[in-house]
Formats: C-alpha cells, sequence, structure tokens
C-alpha cells in the first residue's frame, strides 16, 4: 500500500500539498503513488465519440487509418454507448460480491454481456466484461475517463486492453473493458507461495514492451506515463496487456524533445528527469520498463516504504549490483534459481541498466528494447532443469476471482521519503514477499 501525494505543481489550493490518506485495504496497490489535478491535451466530446475527432487527426497527422507492428490506428472509434441502467444490470445492480478491484478513482465489477450485440446478459452467460465505475468525487475522473476514451478507443494492439464501450449519465462516469482472467503482473510476481516462473515473466515483459514500442511507434508518439506491474493484465495465456491510459498523453511535436505537465504517476517507476522538473520524454516510459525489469529479476517492488532506509526505491538500492557478474547473481530472486542461464541473467541486467539510465537520451529506443527481450527469450539455455519449478499450475487452473484484484480503478499512495543508499543486499526480502 502506499500513500497519495498531490503534486505541489498544483495551482488551486484545494489541490495542493501532501494528502496521507491511504487507498482501499485491497492488496492491490503497486508502489508508492503521486498525483496532480491535471487538464488533457485532448478529448472527445459527447458529439464526436462515435466519429473521427480532433485527437485521432493529431495522433495519426495523416489521413485514414494506420496500421503498424501488428496494431492499428484506428479511423474512427467504435465503441458502445451504454445506459447506466444497461451496466447496471450487467453488474447485478454493482453489488460487493462483483467487484473487481477499487482505488482512488473508483471501483471495477464483473459484468456479463452478450458477445454479439454487447448488450447486458444473465449472469454466468455471454461475455465477461470488466466495468469500471469512476468516484462522482473524484478530481482526476473525468479528464482519466475522457482520455481512456480518447486513446483506447483510437488504437489497437494485441498488447493493449480492449475498450469496448462507455456511459456519461448525469454524474456517472463508466468505461468497459475485456475481461483479463489471470488478472496482472503484480498479482503474480508478488504473491505468496510458489514463484512466478522466469519463463512467463519474460513472455509478459515482452508483450509489455511491444504494447509500448507500439505506442512509440505511432506517427504522432503516445506516451502511456503509468508503465508498472499492476497496469500489465494478463490473458488466459499469460499474454500481456496494458491498461488504465487515464495518464497517456501525446508525444512531442517533431521540434520538440518533451512535454511539460503537472507530475502524475507512481513513485520507484517515475522517470528522474519527469519528477525533477516535469518534462516528460517518450524515453521516460523505456526508464519505467527497466524499473519493470529489475521487478521481474528480483522479485522486488520498485517502491516499497517497509525496507530499510536507503531500500525503499529499487532502482536507486540494486543499480550498482547489475554492473557486475557477481552482483547480478546476487539480486536474482531466489525462488527462479535454475530456470535461467548465467547469460541471461547477464544481458538482462545489461538492457535493464540502460533503460534506467539517468540521462533519457541514453535509453534505448523500444524497438531495440524489444528486439534484445525477443532474444533473451531465444537463449534461455536452462542448466538445471529439475530444478526448475512447474508452471504455474494451480494458477492455470484458478477460476477468474483468483484474481480479483488486477484491475485498479486509480491512484492510491504514500509520501515518499528519501535516505542515503545502503551497501546492496537483500534484507527483508522474505519480510516483502510475505506482505
Amino acid at each position: 500500500m502506499g500513500h497519495c501525494i498531490s503534486s505541489l505543481f498544483s495551482s488551486s489550493p484545494s489541490k495542493t500539498g501532501l494528502h496521507h490518506s491511504h487507498a482501499s485495504t485491497n492488496n492491490h496497490s503497486n508502489g508508492t503513488e503521486f498525483s496532480s489535478s491535471t487538464t488533457t491535451t485532448a478529448a472527445t466530446s459527447n458529439s464526436s465519440a462515435g466519429r473521427r475527432s480532433q485527437f485521432s487527426e493529431a495522433i495519426s497527422e495523416s489521413s485514414g487509418g494506420i496500421i503498424t507492428d501488428s496494431g492499428q490506428l484506428l479511423e474512427s472509434p467504435n465503441l458502445k454507448v451504454y445506459t447506466f441502467l444497461e451496466l447496471s444490470t450487467a453488474t447485478k445492480n454493482f453489488r460487493p460480491d462483483s467487484m473487481l478491484g477499487q482505488g482512488g478513482f473508483g471501483k471495477v465489477y464483473r459484468g456479463w454481456i452478450d458477445a454479439k450485440t454487447l448488450l447486458p446478459s444473465k449472469a454466468a452467460s455471454g461475455m465477461i466484461v470488466a466495468v469500471k465505475r469512476l468516484n462522482s468525487e473524484s478530481v482526476q475522473g473525468y479528464s482519466e475517463w475522457r482520455s481512456e476514451i480518447n486513446f483506447l478507443g483510437t488504437l489497437s494492439h494485441p498488447n493493449l486492453v480492449k475498450l469496448l464501450g462507455y456511459c456519461r449519465e448525469d454524474k456517472e462516469l463508466l468505461l468497459v473493458y475485456e475481461f483479463m482472467p489471470k488478472g496482472s503482473l503484480e498479482n503474480h510476481l508478488f504473491r505468496r507461495g510458489e514463484p512466478f516462473p522466469w519463463d512467463l515473466r519474460i513472455q509478459i515483459v515482452i508483450g509489455a514492451a511491444r504494447g509500448l514500442a507500439f505506442l512509440h511507434g505511432l506517427p504522432r508518439e503516445v506516451i502511456y506515463r503509468d508503465f508498472k506491474a499492476s497496469n500489465i493484465l494478463l490473458d488466459s495465456n499469460y499474454d500481456a496487456r496494458l491498461s488504465d491510459f487515464g495518464l497517456a498523453k501525446l508525444g512531442p511535436s517533431q521540434e520538440k524533445s518533451h512535454v511539460t505537465t503537472r507530475i502524475m504517476g507512481t513513485y520507484g517507476y517515475a522517470a528522474p528527469e519527469y519528477m525533477a522538473t516535469g518534462h516528460l520524454y517518450v524515453k521516460s516510459d523505456v526508464y519505467a520498463l527497466g524499473v519493470v525489469l529489475l521487478e521481474i529479476m528480483t522479485g522486488l517492488r520498485a517502491h516499497n516504504t517497509k525496507r530499510p532506509n536507503g531500500q525503499e526505491s529499487l532502482v536507486d538500492w540494486l543499480r550498482p549490483d547489475l554492473l557486475s557478474k557477481h552482483g547480478v547473481k546476487h539480486i536474482m530472486d531466489e525462488g527462479i534459481k535454475g530456470q535461467y542461464s548465467s547469460k541471461v541473467a547477464a544481458e538482462m541486467a545489461r538492457i535493464t541498466l540502460s533503460c534506467i539510465e539517468l540521462d533519457p537520451k541514453n535509453r534505448p529506443p523500444m524497438k531495440e528494447v524489444v528486439d534484445v527481450l525477443e532474444n533473451i527469450q531465444r537463449i534461455n539455455v536452462v542448466p538445471d532443469r529439475s530444478s526448475t519449478k512447474p508452471a504455474v499450475a494451480s494458477s492455470s487452473r484458478s477460476s477468474p476471482h483468483h484474481y480479483q484484484y488486477g484491475y485498479r480503478a486509480g491512484a492510491a499512495g504514500a509520501e515518499r521519503r528519501k535516505s542515503p543508499r545502503p551497501s546492496p543486499g537483500r534484507v527483508g526480502v522474505q519480510k516483502e514477499m510475505a506482505a
């Protein structure tokens, strides 16, 4: 769990300063989140959601639909507009036992719709969907709802979660997504019990990286801005989908290197240049991917205030260990010992270190990162299969209820603490895994 910080960039007194309100008691928070009030640079209006908009034109900077790297920039959104009554019916009146997760901006519920008509159907018949109902009192709720429609209504890619429809009725703002039965990477990576297998960790992060590469490869780049383990959702085959585009922004125009925006995101994942200046680069996403790479190597969270002083930030704590073979061996997750070769570990350390470079200019482009990760997957010859763990046998048989906290509806977190970095070492690992 974390604490929420409202950035001092905000000019409104009611939206300025530090907030220490806690998130829900559900164990779905990953890292420490901070936020400030903000406005989106482009958004759908009530009358333009169903046709090609200025936002769609801005993102394509050309005419017609664009297909690139297995993804597509749609010429116009193809989203169903729901009534509040329809979504209330689909979720059994938003009953508590239908809730999949919650956060600072609302709750997410399980719903049932007809696969062909997308209209509500009886429970346990038709297609399961995830229905996000935003908190009507949330300051950022409307802008994030609008941003999700803009981006997910315009972009289509195998590694982006699919938005099916939306509802705006009085103060009610809702979004309807495809359901991801295996929850999130966060669920598996930091759960109690059986360690999550290395091959699935690699498979998932490659899929997520492909999603980022698609966003960065568009005619007008899209900066995701919220890449983290809890936003990487998984289908029944553990293939990754990037979710939650509430903080996404259009990248800089050709003559500029960055966009300037109020600081929003999650501590531990946010790039240092963004935290320091509010300057958001496409390469800021690459930094966040590097943090997730370090998480899958170590099995530790990006940011955890329960760790000893100097170890709260995983990157600051373990960056020096990525420089040596001995250091890499020292930080690798004990639970996956024997599931990877020393060469694979060294290559993972190298690409991770490149991604978390302090200067964004020195970070690799996402296409290069994807190529490196795919090569790591190819060369992953396990030296001792007898010591590997079974590939999530229990997970594959689990019902969707088992991963109910894979869906998040907004920010929640804790105030950041700073302290000097101690010498590297995996202090408190067992405690963290069981937390």
